[in-house]
């Protein structure tokens, strides 16, 4: 779970960290203000199966296409990148064309991630 940009508010990323763990998932939350670089190397260190990215600021558009060309240059292709926060609805499937799994917008159920965690893990 990373905050990148600039964005200071983590309250939603710590509740889904949190809902991801009493689900019986590791979950390692990387902070605020992470750069798509730091958050690829963690990706990277910890061998994750999936990245989530919370953002407020509006900068998905910049932040997330760089993400996932990080994590694909490093042979992480089959990753999910899993986007939560706040995203217009017609920035959605420029995000999932360019490789993000999912974007879970605010309202979304915790239980709702969880599912689609499990069934997309298992599934590669």
């Amino acid at each position: 779970m990373a905050k990148p940009g600039l964005d200071g508010h983590d309250r939603g990323a710590k509740i889904i960290a949190r809902a991801l763990r009493d689900a019986g998932m590791e979950v390692i939350y990387t902070g605020l203000r992470q750069t798509p670089e730091m958050i690829a190397s963690a990706a990277l260190q910890e061998d994750v199966d999936a990245v989530g990215i919370s953002i407020l600021s509006g900068a998905h558009n910049t932040l997330c296409p760089r993400i996932v060309n990080l994590l694909k240059e490093n042979g992480m292709d089959d990753t999910l990148v899993l986007v939560g926060g706040i995203v217009p609805q017609e920035d959605i499937t420029t995000l999932k064309a360019i490789g993000v799994s999912e974007v879970f917008l605010p309202g979304t159920s915790t239980e709702d991630i969880v599912t689609f965690i499990r069934a997309n893990v298992r599934a590669q």
